[in-house]
C-alpha cells in the first residue's frame, strides 16, 4: 500500500463580522464566549506557548491543541489533533475595517490518499464556515444557532474528526 501523500490542500472560510476586531479576537481566544458558538467546553485560554483541550461533549469528542502563536488582534495559529489522527494547522486573521472585522481562517496539513484528502477538505471547509456563521450571530446579535451542534443531531452523519468540527 503506498505512504499517504501529504499535500497542500487547504480549507478556508472567511466572514465579516460587523463587530471592532478587539472583540472578534477576544471570542476566539476566550473559552466562556467561544462556547457561545463552537465546541462545549475548554481547559483554558488560549496563550501562545499553552496546550489545552477542547471539547465537543455531544460528540463526546476532544481535541488536543497547541497554541503556536498569539497576536492579539491579528493573527491565531494553532494545531489541534484527535486521538489516532494525524495534526493539523488551523490559523485565524483578523483584519480591521473600520468598525466590524474580517475573519479569515485557514486550516492546513492534511494527509491521505486523494479521496481522503477531498473529504478531509470538504469536511473542514464546512465546519469553518459554520464556525464563522455561529461566531457572526452570536457577535452581533447574541444568538446561540446551535450550529455545530446541529450539524450532526444524534451523532447521524459522517464519523467526527478535528477537520469536521
Amino acid at each position: 500500500m503506498p505512504a499517504p501523500l501529504a499535500t497542500t490542500a487547504v480549507a478556508n472560510a472567511e466572514m465579516l463580522i460587523r463587530k471592532p476586531v478587539d472583540q472578534v479576537f477576544e471570542a476566539f481566544v476566550d473559552p466562556r464566549m467561544t462556547t457561545n458558538f463552537w465546541f462545549t467546553r475548554s481547559s483554558g485560554r488560549l496563550e501562545s506557548g499553552k496546550h489545552v483541550t477542547w471539547d465537543w461533549e455531544m460528540y463526546n469528542l476532544s481535541l488536543d491543541v497547541i497554541v503556536r502563536v498569539i497576536e492579539p488582534h491579528k493573527r491565531i495559529v494553532i494545531e489541534w489533533s484527535s486521538k489516532g489522527s494525524a495534526p493539523t494547522t488551523v490559523e485565524w486573521r483578523f483584519i480591521p475595517r473600520a468598525d466590524d472585522t474580517y475573519v479569515s481562517v485557514t486550516n492546513t496539513g492534511f494527509i491521505g490518499d486523494p479521496y481522503s484528502l477531498v473529504d478531509q477538505v470538504r469536511n473542514a471547509t464546512e465546519g469553518l464556515a459554520l464556525l464563522l456563521a455561529g461566531a457572526k450571530a452570536f457577535l452581533e446579535h447574541n444568538l446561540r444557532l446551535n450550529l455545530i451542534r446541529d450539524r450532526h443531531p444524534d451523532g447521524l452523519g459522517k464519523r467526527i474528526t478535528a477537520a469536521s468540527t
